[in-house]
């Protein structure tokens, strides 16, 4: 009669008094174990067709999204993971790249307590024009907006440091866009009162929910 495992998963051992047969012995190992390591599945839905009745501490892996899931004794839920590569941000005219040596301005979506999350670091450098001189391209900082995993599904508003000189403040609003555009709000013009015209503006430690 088999037996089970000694860490208590209930993986059943053939015993020796058992009938020989190797290739049940071999079946019964793999169906008993595959369950209990990370399975790997092309995707959600190939995750679902195959395992039709999930048990609670599943772990599997979805290639097509790279994301890790684990069931919960309800539902598949993610594993919060952040392995994906920074893309620059194509800036307009009037912003230039690595403010205050603070490296380039780059965006990432990564996946936090199941949830997708858009994170951002590095800080631009501005030139105002004009006269009074004001922010150029009304604030927004991107010359193409980023790609559609990227916009939130209602606008996002954060808190970038900024230089003190010519800033009477040591932050200013960040809007991240539904229409995938990055804005910086609150600066004003160069007579204004407070003055409000820092040359770098920092994205690094900021992230949203998408």
């Amino acid at each position: 009669m088999p037996t089970t495992d000694d860490y208590g998963q209930g993986i059943s051992i053939a015993a020796l008094t058992d009938p020989p047969d190797a290739a049940k012995l071999a079946k019964d190992l793999g169906n008993a174990i595959a369950p209990r390591t990370n399975m790997r599945f092309a995707s959600s839905s190939e995750r679902s067709a195959i395992l039709t009745a999930p048990v609670e501490g599943m772990v599997a892996w979805l290639r097509d999204v790279d994301l890790l899931t684990v069931y919960d004794g309800s539902t598949w839920v993610v594993i919060g993971s952040g392995n994906k590569a920074w893309t620059t941000v194509s800036l307009a005219s009037g912003f230039t790249q690595n403010g205050n040596s603070n490296g380039n301005l780059q965006y990432r979506i990564v996946n936090l307590f199941g949830e997708d999350t858009l994170m951002l670091r590095g800080a631009v450098n501005i030139t105002y024009s004009g006269s009074p001189k004001v922010i150029p391209n009304g604030g927004f900082v991107t010359n193409t907006p980023l790609v559609t995993a990227a916009r939130p599904s209602s606008l996002r508003s954060l808190t970038g440091a900024c230089s003190t000189t010519d800033s009477d403040v040591l932050s200013v609003k960040l809007d991240i866009g539904t229409d995938g555009r990055i804005q910086i709000v609150g600066t004003t013009t160069s007579t204004a009162n407070p003055k409000i015209q820092p040359p770098w503006v920092s994205f690094n430690g900021t992230f949203c929910s998408l």
